[in-house]
């Protein structure tokens, strides 16, 4: 049977994206490419960085399920995080904060703080703490609620920010959300294929039955 179309979108994306050469390197198969050249004038050059990701390979293909087949979840973290005493003493006065975007972005998705957090894995008692500003979540917890209401990218990208993130192309869960977002890939079960294709197992999103 063939492979569903949005999954075939993420394995192009993810070779074009990925960009960890230490982990590409280790693939059996994979060929660094000769980074230094003697360009037409003569003049010795470095390629371009983007040269070594996967999409760059003859065997792309072939290369990504040997990736994928040793893939593990190693992006953990607890849902939030408590504020500093600066960060408590200055928030008041900053005009950007998760607080103070994430009611807007909410509603351009059709959502309320409330609806949002009924979507997440995390107590309703630290949700709402940190919908208050009183606690700042961490960047697994950013993604999720983002997937799980179907936010808008910009909105996401101005979220991260703000808690000190953004997408890194390093990371495995990072090109995989930003694919999602991006494509605007939010029915669960093509979200939940996606994230399962690349064993991202660690984001908060609440599964029936919890």
């Amino acid at each position: 049977m063939d492979r569903p179309a949005y999954l075939k979108g993420l394995d192009e994306y993810f070779a074009s994206r990925y960009s960890d050469y230490v982990k590409l390197s280790a693939i059996d198969g994979y060929r660094m490419p000769d980074m230094i050249y003697v360009a037409p004038d003569g003049n010795v050059a470095r390629r371009d960085p983007s040269e070594k990701r996967l999409c760059r390979q003859a065997d792309a293909e072939v290369l990504l399920e040997r990736f994928k087949a040793g893939l593990e979840d190693t992006d953990f973290t607890f849902s939030f995080r408590f504020r500093t005493l600066r960060e408590a003493l200055h928030d008041p006065f900053e005009k950007v904060t998760f607080k103070k975007l994430l009611p807007a972005a909410l509603k351009r998705c059709d959502e309320t703080a409330e609806s949002a957090g009924r979507m997440l894995s995390v107590e309703p008692r630290f949700w709402e703490k940190i919908v208050r500003g009183k606690l700042y979540p961490e960047k697994n917890l950013v993604l999720a609620l983002a997937l799980t209401s179907r936010m808008q990218l910009p909105d996401v990208i101005a979220l991260l920010t703000v808690c000190g993130f953004a997408f890194s192309s390093e990371s495995v869960r990072d090109v995989v959300c930003e694919y999602l977002l991006a494509q605007k890939i939010f029915n669960p079960e093509m979200r939940d294929a996606c994230l399962a294709e690349y064993h991202i197992t660690s984001l908060p999103i609440a599964r029936e039955g919890e």
